[in-house]
């Protein structure tokens, strides 16, 4: 399969479409990612970059790289070699599905995994409780939670989070209480990254602290921006309906 790809900005989002007109995308680069992962796209898939106006396989492309074993080859196959994890047992292929990641470099996103730790919520579990202090934020690698707040022992889902998806970022910006249970799906693997090694990163890597701060921001603000959506909405009913 040849695909061309088109860079849209500068937030990772690409234009995707195969030689015999079958479009694909716009997709982000985590979504590109998820494709070499499903075996979508592979070593000798054909890409075009627009930005440079060259074509090259999918291999050679820097932001690719790592999922190939950095473009080296085995010895006895002449295939390229798998890429070494950077958490053990995670394919490296998971981490760039995340979102928050898109604009880090290879070297940064290794730096930055040493930091996190995986936890695996089975179906139910409860991940986060409502009035815990908040200590941790969640990217979710797999599977799937919720959000929920419990009114008169009635349950209200307020959000639900995906692969690619992050939870519980607030609390890297302050140390207030939980305000929501956060309860598995399905059976999800999560990265904790802990609320104090963000701080000391900050302190100490501010080259790395930068990229994931943008990210937050940016995520930050589209849910900002979609809660005052929802709010206007629900004024606008209550007014009709009196």
């Amino acid at each position: 399969m040849t695909i061309g790809m088109e860079t849209q900005g500068t937030d990772g989002e690409f234009k995707v479409w195969a030689v015999d007109d079958v479009v694909y995308g716009p997709v982000d680069l985590p979504t590109l990612v998820g494709w070499v992962g499903d075996e979508r796209v592979v070593v000798d898939t054909w890409i075009f970059d627009i930005a440079s106006g060259a074509w090259s396989k999918a291999v050679h492309l820097e932001a690719l790289k790592m999922f190939f074993g950095q473009g080296t080859t085995t010895a006895a196959t002449g295939a390229p070699a798998a890429a070494d994890p950077l958490i053990p047992g995670i394919k490296p292929g998971t981490l760039r599905r995340v979102k928050i990641f898109a604009g880090m470099s290879d070297q940064q996103l290794g730096r930055f995994v040493q930091l996190m730790q995986v936890e695996k919520a089975p179906s139910f579990k409860e991940v986060c409780h409502q009035g815990s202090p908040g200590d941790a934020m969640y990217c979710v690698l797999d599977g799937e939670v919720r959000a929920r707040i419990l009114v008169g022992g009635r349950e209200t889902t307020l959000a639900t989070f995906q692969a690619g998806d992050i939870f519980g970022e607030i609390c890297l910006f302050d140390d207030g209480p939980r305000s929501a249970d956060v309860i598995a799906n399905v059976d999800s693997t999560l990265l904790r990254i802990p609320s104090d090694k963000f701080d000391k990163m900050c302190q100490d890597q501010p080259d790395l602290a930068t990229p994931l701060l943008l990210a937050l921001g940016r995520t930050l603000t589209a849910r900002i921006r979609n809660d005052n959506k929802r709010l206007g909405e629900l004024i606008t009913l209550s007014r009709a309906g009196r």
